[in-house]
């Protein structure tokens, strides 16, 4: 069983709850119709929430505040957003979170990410903590039902003709890269990011952005539960799309197979039902849900509160991080440093 928890079952706990709080809240007042969509006026960076916070509570498995409560992950993802802030100034920008399974991929696989644990209680109670922080460094948090954090982030960068930074360790995300649309992922060794373009997608998995997923779909993902094709490893897939381009191309309508003769024959024989049931899940959803179809309003981030990030750090003994603070707020009353 693949390690990585399972936070589409805390996504839809917090959408019930959310849901359970707007029934008993008054009726809203109507706004007034929203102005037509524009364009996104600037670059745009966006960040895989699950994908950092999941990597920065494994990064560092025992840190706590002097409360004795779990701050691994909130400790590293507000050093994220300062360097973030510091290295990559911008006014367009949101986190992107899960928002539970999403029921057409569930559809075709019921089996999809069935074979992740529970989200570690460490990891579940710092959520809140940084959501906050986060809100204080002035990213919208951004979810919508029946959307994966990878289908929003697909959506906007699809839709945004400013350049796009999107802060991820996920492979799927690969898909979106181009000449306009870059991934950062947080560098192997020291502190900040790599800088992943259509070079560097080729370098890494053999095969042009725009085939990830067919690359994906012949190999599987375990991490979500995918089967993919028994005996095509990383090297035949890229073979197999770079001779025969991407999977659809395959299957002529009279039923010829492209890569009948080839030595990949047996190994792709009867597999067309699976190759396309895979690349309808791997393929993103870059299809923005109406409530973000204004990007350009939905993606505004505020200046970071430094006050409010500075007392934040204080209540969890980030004394260290207050140096980094571009800023001059309230020190605060503690004198031990923990961090």
């Amino acid at each position: 069983m693949d390690d990585t928890p399972d936070l589409f079952a805390w996504a839809e706990e917090q959408q019930r709850n959310r849901a359970a709080e707007a029934a008993d809240a008054p009726a809203p007042v109507p706004e007034a119709p929203a102005a037509p969509a524009e364009p996104v006026s600037g670059p745009v960076m966006l960040i895989d929430a699950f994908s950092q916070i999941f990597r920065c509570f494994f990064a560092i498995r025992q840190l706590n505040n002097s409360r004795g409560e779990p701050v691994n992950a909130l400790y590293l993802m507000t050093k994220l957003f300062l360097i973030l802030d510091r290295e990559y100034p911008g006014n367009r920008g949101a986190l992107l979170f899960d928002c539970g399974k999403v029921r057409f991929r569930l559809e075709l696989l019921p089996e999809y990410k069935a074979n992740r644990p529970p989200m570690p209680e460490a990891l579940k109670v710092q959520m809140p903590k940084i959501e906050e922080m986060a809100q204080a460094f002035g990213w919208p948090l951004l979810r919508a039902e029946n959307y994966e954090a990878d289908d929003l982030i697909g959506g906007f960068a699809c839709s945004a003709t400013a350049p796009v930074l999107v802060v991820t360790s996920d492979k799927d995300l690969s898909s979106l890269v181009n000449d306009r649309v870059h991934l950062l992922k947080p560098a192997r060794s020291g502190g900040g990011f790599k800088e992943c373009d259509e070079a560097e997608v080729r370098q890494e998995f053999g095969v042009a952005p725009e085939l990830i997923p067919d690359y994906l779909a012949l190999l599987g993902d375990s991490v979500d539960n995918i089967a993919g094709v028994p005996g095509i490893g990383v090297k035949s897939a890229a073979e197999l799309l770079n001779t025969f381009g991407p999977i659809e191309s395959w299957y002529a309508p009279d039923g010829t197979e492209k890569f009948t003769g080839s030595k990949f024959a047996a190994k792709l024989a009867g597999k067309r039902e699976l190759l396309e049931r895979n690349l309808a899940l791997t393929r993103l959803k870059c299809e923005l849900p109406p409530e973000f179809a204004s990007a350009d309003r939905v993606l505004a981030r505020r200046a970071p509160d430094w006050q409010r990030i500075a007392d934040l750090c204080a209540e969890n003994d980030f004394r260290s991080l207050l140096k980094e603070i571009p800023a001059e707020p309230t020190p605060p009353s503690r004198e031990d440093e923990l961090f």
